[in-house]
């Protein structure tokens, strides 16, 4: 292996010849061996756009020759639109704090890239500078919680379309199903029957509450910090320069941003991350609770509830033959777990900033990102292999409703919940049906009972059934 020499503020490092990084790129691979994960594609992205619109505007204000300034454009277009150098983000995501690292590697992937478009060999900084030429104007301090946000935002915009096609899945299952009837069951004890549509629906409508929240949230993300500079005071760039990287990163992300009017404050508070974070963990909740209910409707065949019938993905056992197990609510499960060990990460490294800058950024990035990764992959699949093939057992959804003491509850108007209470304890002690108890207790006629008990108005008592919202 070919090498060359250079150079930082503490001395020299050989860096591989064939090597877009440099020599802070280097010093950071061999300080942080630690666990082998390379930054997130995305927020690769969101820096290198950060770059581009950095070149862009100093270039036309006159502060950045023009030569150089297309070169490095045209370096960030080569990552961002045909997705080449990535193997050259090499920094381990736990770092040093703040991100000086990742920030200090891209400029050096841009700087050398750009150099050899200019017609120089890699490490020439006399052509294009990583700090003077790429970096200029900006500081890690204000270009990673930029980059944390816009590869937020990007992931969010990715996300929220999953999301929404698995509420419609669900919804779509809650029409399928609106004329299924079943126990309801609270306490995990059988309640008034319902329709597994409604539950379906429920679980639509669900989904799509927090799909609204979660959009919500990340309009927190749009107010940038870029520009601040070291502190936050804006020190040595131009006067209209944090407003004009916020409309050029717009132009670029297709993203609706807008400059921050106290960058001091973007710079400090990690708080945007945390609302976005805050709202797939709710999201989360939902989705294990929503899990959890698939295993005990698909629980048996022979011996659990049996109402609904999961695609099958693969065999369930290797000792018990014919076993079939709801493997896509168990991974959903494991997901969420993790999702939720993220969002306690970045809870804790949102705090753990001090003064003007909050140093374990690299950590909330990391954790942002992968979580809205994992959510958004987790999702699709779960939609795909799961709630789109789910089919009900209609026949066993009716035994459970109509086996129900609590079908009971309808004859409270009739004959008073103290009698339907003792109906229901003679029910279970003598093990007969509702309907024998209140027919040998000559409480009601048999076209009476069958005018209370009637399983259409017990699911929808006032007719307006939620599948016809």
């Amino acid at each position: 292996m070919s090498y060359r020499v250079e150079h930082d503020s503490i001395g020299e490092l050989k860096v591989p010849q064939e090597a877009l990084y440099g020599v802070q790129t280097l010093r950071a691979v061999q300080n942080f061996p630690i666990s082998g994960i390379k930054p997130h594609k995305v927020f690769v992205d969101a820096t290198v756009h950060i770059k581009k619109a950095a070149a862009r505007f100093h270039s036309k204000a006159g502060m950045l020759d023009k030569k150089k300034a297309d070169a490095i454009i045209k370096a960030a277009d080569e990552i961002l639109d045909k997705g080449k150098w990535l193997d050259q983000f090499v920094v381990d995501v736990y770092q040093a704090g703040a991100g000086t690292s990742h920030n200090m590697n891209t400029n050096e992937v841009l700087a050398n890239r750009a150099i050899e478009i200019l017609g120089g060999k890699r490490g020439d900084y006399k052509l294009v500078h990583p700090n003077d030429h790429v970096n200029m104007g900006q500081s890690t301090n204000d270009v990673i919680p930029t980059a944390i946000r816009v590869s937020g935002l990007l992931l969010v915009r990715d996300f929220l379309p999953v999301l929404d096609k698995l509420a419609n899945s669900f919804l779509k299952k809650g029409k399928e199903f609106a004329k299924v009837y079943k126990s309801g069951r609270t306490h995990l004890q059988d309640a008034v029957p319902i329709t597994l549509g409604q539950e379906f629906t429920a679980y639509g409508h669900c989904l799509k509450l927090h799909h609204d929240r979660i959009k919500r949230a990340a309009e927190d993300m749009t107010s940038l910090g870029i520009g601040g500079s070291a502190a936050g005071s804006g020190l040595n760039t131009h006067k209209d320069y944090a407003v004009g990287m916020a409309k050029l990163l717009s132009e670029q992300t297709g993203l609706k941003l807008t400059s921050n009017p106290d960058l001091f404050e973007a710079m400090q508070s990690m708080a945007p991350a945390q609302s976005v974070s805050n709202a797939i963990r709710n999201l989360t909740l939902d989705l294990i609770r929503i899990a959890n209910d698939f295993r005990l409707m698909v629980s048996g065949p022979t011996t659990g509830f049996g109402e609904i019938l999961l695609p099958v993905m693969q065999p369930g056992s290797s000792i018990m033959p014919g076993k079939v197990n709801p493997v896509m609510a168990e991974c959903l499960n494991m997901v969420c777990f993790q999702l939720l060990g993220f969002d306690t990460t970045i809870a804790m490294a949102v705090q753990a900033g001090q003064m003007e800058l909050n140093v374990m950024m690299p950590v909330i990035a990391y954790n942002q990102n992968q979580m809205l990764t994992l959510i958004t992959q987790m999702l699709r699949v779960f939609d795909e292999k799961c709630v789109s093939g789910i089919k009900a057992d209609e026949k066993r959804c009716l035994y459970f409703a109509e086996m129900s003491v609590q079908v009971a509850a309808a004859l409270n108007p009739v004959i008073g919940y103290e009698k339907a209470a003792d109906v229901v304890k003679t029910a279970l002690k003598e093990g007969k049906s509702i309907r024998q108890v209140v027919m040998e207790k000559k409480l009601l006629t048999e076209e009476q009972y069958n005018q209370a008990v009637k399983m259409e108005k017990i699911v929808d008592p006032h007719g307006r059934s939620i599948k016809k919202k």
